[in-house]
């Protein structure tokens, strides 16, 4: 009988290693951007195979935003967000896993076939990645020629993306909690100026950011730093 060659799979140590040190890398940053480049950097030289991770977010009332590192599959990439039709934007909308072996005899996205054929990257997993409440998205990965999205790749994808979900989640909750010190610290500043109370510096705050055209964020940051410029000697 012939013997049966299984296909390796990644061993649960390397995985556990691999997990660690993405959670360094993601809480290390200072926002949700950063990190978004982080994990594509990290899944390009994670993943067996991957010559390119591209990550695409869509937030509601915001434009659509895109990190990618590798260099092989760009013009596949730029072919999927130029058009709207590809494997990650998919994912990000079904919000479940999509895969292709081999983009050039792919029926579903046929604009993207002569750029596959030209750069040789022809496989694709694109695995949905979401960020809480804030954005729905996924996580693509791009391997040369066809055939090449291997049990191995996806056992290794789909558990970085497991871990980095909870990680944004987390960066998404601490940002939540700065923006609310914030607006916390000017609402302090306006009742200490004007004599009101909390509702009404609430509502001085949300129209001074409606005159000026910005979000309460922003507004809110400029208010503290004149504030503290006027505290300063001199002044």
């Amino acid at each position: 009988m012939p013997v049966v060659v299984e296909p390796a799979r990644p061993h649960p140590v390397e995985i556990a290693g691999l997990l660690h040190e993405l959670s360094e890398r993601l809480l290390s940053t200072d926002d949700l951007s950063q990190a978004l480049d982080r994990l594509a950097v990290f899944a390009v030289g994670a993943v067996p195979g991957a010559v390119r991770c591209s990550i695409v977010s869509i937030t509601e009332g915001e434009p659509l935003t895109l990190t990618a590192s590798g260099g092989e599959g760009r013009l596949v990439d730029d072919c999927q967000y130029r058009t709207g039709q590809g494997p990650g934007l998919d994912a990000a909308r079904t919000r479940t896993l999509v895969t292709t072996q081999d983009l050039v005899t792919d029926p579903r996205w046929p604009a993207l076939a002569e750029c596959a054929r030209d750069e040789g990257v022809q496989s694709v997993a694109a695995i949905p990645l979401d960020v809480q409440r804030e954005s729905v998205g996924a996580l693509s990965l791009f391997v040369r020629g066809p055939d090449g999205v291997a049990p191995e790749l996806l056992l290794t994808a789909m558990a970085i993306v497991n871990q980095a979900e909870i990680l944004l989640g987390e960066l998404a909750r601490r940002a939540a909690l700065s923006k609310g010190a914030t607006v916390d610290r000017a609402i302090g500043v306006i009742i200490a100026q004007r004599g009101c109370g909390v509702r009404e510096a609430y509502d001085v705050l949300q129209e001074t950011a409606q005159r000026l055209g910005l979000d309460r964020q922003t507004v809110a940051e400029r208010l503290i730093a004149a504030a503290a410029r006027t505290r300063e000697p001199g002044h």
